[in-house]
């Protein structure tokens, strides 16, 4: 009976002591792993405008820009209305950002008072809203819309 009650205080100590004391290595590729509005680096996405793709600086800027952003919440979509989302009616050509590895894409469709990001993997959409002021007043941002 000693042993029924002890051998599980044991084995949920030394899961806990596990758990909370994780590799920060660990603990940053699950975080990433579950992130929203992940960071986007130079060498891993193109950047395609108006059918014209990024280089050099432009790109550059952009994708700063992007990572500076503020998240500001994440939108629901529905079952069936993705492509309300992919290619909404009032707005303009978005940027769209592919992920060269994982085949994800990221469609930036700026606004005067927000950015509207859709990310599609697969047949997955995730939409979210995102606040990044040098964003939205960008040249190429304005030039999309």
């Amino acid at each position: 009976m000693t042993w029924a009650i002890v051998v599980p205080i044991i084995l949920a100590s030394i899961l806990k002591i596990v758990l909370t004391c994780m590799p920060t290595g660990t603990v940053n590729w699950l975080i990433r792993k579950f992130e929203t509005h992940s960071r986007l680096d130079v060498k891993e996405v193109t950047v395609t405008v108006e059918d014209g793709r990024l280089e050099g600086e432009e790109k550059l800027q952009i994708i700063n820009q992007f990572n500076e952003g503020i998240f500001i919440k994440k939108h629901y979509i529905h079952p069936g209305s993705e492509q309300l989302f992919l290619r909404p009616e009032i707005s303009g050509t978005p940027i769209v950002i592919e992920f060269l590895e994982r085949g994800d894409k990221l469609f930036v469709f700026s606004y005067h008072d927000r950015i509207d990001v859709v990310k599609q993997r697969g047949q997955k959409v995730i939409a979210y809203s995102m606040f990044s002021d040098s964003l939205q007043n960008s040249s190429l941002a304005i030039r999309a819309s």
